[in-house]
Parts: structure tokens; sequence; C-alpha cells
């Protein structure tokens, strides 16, 4: 790839639950990807000589373990993902070629060339999950970007998703046979929204299972 190219990042969710995520730094910086990496249920290390005061808070409330002392030899072994996060690029270079080596996802902030990853601006409603990226040219723009959708996307798209779910199982109970087109044929957001806005969800479910069951039975007559 040539040096001025941007890279064509993969997008994908990864579960972090229960693994060893190690963060190297110890400002406000590693305080923002500590805090990412918790929201998600990683196991947090923190390495760094000096601790912010939120981070020192939560390594004394038990929710990071922290060494208090400069990065050494070893410290990446069996995390699942490195963030570098100091204020010295060598040391950030060191952390980055360890990871390489030994097969950990690592993210060095603000130098995504080292990088495996950068992570996306997102947001969250329930188990819907938005995530931005403009692949490290304008995180500002991620973010304007985010917040935007913010406004727009609320918490009946958590309740739909919910929903959504049930019918999925409803479904696969009665044996109704549909494809993927077939469920975005049906998926009328706008009246299906509606209705959970109005807390009318029996009628949404029940709306949506009808226009699955209609497009199944016409998808075997059209055969």
């Amino acid at each position: 790839m040539k040096k001025d190219q941007v890279p064509k990042y993969y997008p994908i969710f990864l579960n972090i639950s229960g693994r060893r995520c190690v963060v190297v730094g110890g400002g406000e910086v590693a305080l923002r990807k500590v805090r990412t990496l918790l929201e998600h249920g990683a196991q947090v290390e923190v390495i760094s000589p000096e601790l912010c005061s939120e981070l020192a808070q939560l390594a004394q409330g038990g929710e990071i373990r922290a060494h208090t002392r400069e990065y050494q030899a070893g410290d990446l072994e069996k995390a699942f993902i490195a963030i570098a996060a100091t204020d010295r690029a060598e040391v950030n270079r060191e952390i980055a070629a360890t990871a390489h080596r030994e097969g950990v996802l690592v993210n060095v902030v603000d130098d995504a060339e080292s990088s495996d990853f950068i992570a996306p601006s997102y947001l969250h409603r329930g188990e819907v999950t938005i995530a931005i990226s403009t692949a490290g040219r304008s995180p500002a723009l991620a973010r304007k970007i985010r917040t935007k959708l913010e406004e727009e996307v609320g918490d009946e798209y958590a309740q739909l998703a919910r929903l959504i779910a049930e019918v999925r199982a409803e479904v696969k109970r009665q044996g109704i046979t549909t494809s993927g087109d077939k469920w975005q044929e049906a998926l009328d957001l706008d009246q299906l929204l509606d209705l959970v806005k109005k807390g009318e969800e029996e009628k949404a479910k029940n709306v949506l299972l009808s226009s699955l069951k209609a497009l199944s039975q016409k998808s075997r007559s059209d055969r």
C-alpha cells in the first residue's frame, strides 16, 4: 500500500467481554480508552508510572488492575487487545512491534499506520449500535455525525430490536419460511416505530408477523 493511501478498514464488532486488554499510559487519553473497554466488559490492565486521578480511582475501586511502572517486556502476554497511549512515540512503537509479533490487536493513539484497528465514534440504543468512521482522517466529522444521529435515533430503536427478536423466534416456532429480502420488505420502519412510540408493541409484533406470513405465502404461490 502506498504511504499516502488510506487503508480500507474492515468493519467489525468484537466481543471483548472478560478478555484481557492492556492500556499503556496513564493520562486523559488512556482514561477514555479504559472507559470504553470497561463499558464493553473487558478485563482492563493499565501500565504507567503515573495515573490521572480518575484512573487511580478506578484502580482503587477494583475496576481495573494498575501497574505503576514503565512498560516492559512480557506485559502483552495473553492480551487480546493492546492500546498504546503514552506521550512517548518510541514507547508506542515498541508496544506496536511487540503486539504485531505476538498476534495481539493493537491501537496506537494518533498513529493509524502502526495500528491494527482504529476506534470509531459510536452510539448505543440498547442492542442497536451505530459506529461511524472516517478512516482516521477526520475524527471531528465522525463525532459530528454521531451527535446528529443521537438526535434522530431514539430509544424506540432499542425497543424495536427486542420486538423483532421476539418475532424472529415466533417465525421459527411456527415454521414460517422467509428470506432476508422478505424481512426487508416486511420491516416498515415508519409504521413499526410509530406503534412502538405509542406503546402498542403487541400490535407492532402482530403487524410484522402478519406481513411475514403473507410474503411467505405469496412466495410459495409464485413458484
